[in-house]
């Protein structure tokens, strides 16, 4: 079983929102002051707790509390909702003798309805009631809604004063293409930090992890990755080779969770690994990565296995990166299938009928330009994908 970083405890209790029989409200408590950060999704639209998360980051960067209910998301419900989402705070702030500012809070679910305050009534003192007594898994499965399994990743790292931990859990199987989803992350570690600092290495982990990968191109109201920093194992970052194996552990949970996300697409079998080269520049990359990993004729392609590279060329001429089309070259599994503005000669289907029966494919574009790199890792889509959502709100 995965170990929680030294001073947190989780909790997850069958509240009742939406769904039966499984977890459905879950609570990461610190048992000191922690350092938060927070990135938030940059859809207009923003969800009653994605607000008041950030009123309460606006006036400390110190919090003691996580509170992420599944099943409502509390978005597009006006002042009555952001009245209702402070209301909890109130509620579990009196239940763990702590500030309604030292809480951050978060939701995930369908768009538009209220909260049943009384659920939350009732549920609240029974959460805080089992802090301490539930599994990483546990709380993972309680922040779930069309996910297939809980999704958690840790890592150890030894640093110049001692080793440290982080850990983090996440939820998100459809919705997902962030600009920062539906998607949520929490990331713990028991390293000291100062926040401007563990501000500035959460967002770019975030960014070479959580916004770098797309199911189905769409990025929701509810979408923050929210992390604390407790400091109860007693070791800080003294030099610059700290910083950096710091940051790696926590860019290494960050990816974890991300391909996890990805690898639990709604209906999804495959998971591209798109990596893009030789571009003028990261944007260009950026933009190219993207056309491929959405287009959907793509997807589509990859779900029945088919090494349709036309399609690929196809959605990287629409992406807006500037290019020679004649020096494209495009592998497939590894195996090139593309080059110099025409299809390798070979029997395609011979070649690659095996190799796109596999989980995890690879997608290395050169665009023969300049230095610009982008990684992007993205789903297939199925005919699973429409089911569960022509359907998801009733």
């Amino acid at each position: 079983m995965q170990e929680l970083p030294l001073g947190f405890d989780l909790a997850a209790v069958q509240a009742g929102f939406r769904y039966k029989d499984r977890p459905d409200l879950a609570l990461i408590f610190s048992r000191t002051p922690a350092r938060a950060a927070g990135v938030f999704t940059t859809n207009a639209f923003q969800a009653a707790p994605v607000q008041v998360g950030r009123e309460n980051l606006d006036r400390s960067d110190l919090m003691r509390a996580v509170l992420v209910n599944a099943g409502q998301a509390n978005a597009c419900t006006g002042d009555e909702g952001l009245a209702d989402c402070r209301s909890t705070l109130d509620m579990l702030a009196g239940h763990l003798d702590i500030s309604p500012g030292e809480i951050l809070p978060a939701s995930t679910g369908v768009i538009g309805m209220r909260m049943p305050m009384p659920v939350w009534e009732k549920s609240l003192p029974q959460l805080v009631k089992s802090l301490g007594g539930c599994t990483p898994e546990q709380s993972a499965m309680a922040i779930m809604t069309t996910d297939s399994f809980p999704k958690t990743a840790s890592r150890e790292t030894g640093l110049d004063q001692g080793r440290v931990r982080f850990w983090g859990m996440a939820k998100g199987a459809g919705m997902i293409c962030p600009d920062m989803a539906t998607m949520l992350a929490f990331v713990l570690t028991d390293l000291q930090m100062d926040g401007p600092r563990w501000q500035e290495m959460l967002a770019g982990a975030v960014e070479q992890s959580f916004n770098a990968i797309t199911v189905d191109g769409d990025t929701s109201t509810n979408d923050c990755v929210l992390a604390l920093a407790g400091g109860e194992s007693g070791v800080s970052c003294q030099s610059s080779r700290d910083r950096d194996r710091a940051f790696q552990a926590l860019e290494e949970v960050c990816s974890d969770l991300a391909y996890q996300i990805v690898k639990d697409a709604e209906g999804g079998t495959k998971v591209m690994h798109i990596r893009i080269t030789g571009a003028a520049d990261s944007l260009d990359a950026c933009r190219a990565a993207r056309a491929v990993g959405n287009s959907s004729l793509v997807k589509t392609a990859m779900f029945g296995c088919d090494p349709n590279w036309g399609r690929i060329v196809a959605a990287l001429g629409r992406s807006g990166a500037g290019f020679d089309p004649e020096k494209v070259r495009l592998s497939l599994a590894g195996q090139e299938i593309f080059a110099r503005g025409k299809p390798v000669d070979m029997d395609i289907d011979e070649v690659f009928a095996p190799l796109l029966t596999a989980r995890d494919i690879r997608v290395d574009i050169d665009l023969g330009t300049g230095e610009g790199e982008y990684f992007l890792m993205a789903s297939d889509l199925t005919d699973e994908y429409i089911r569960i959502n022509s359907d998801y709100r009733s």
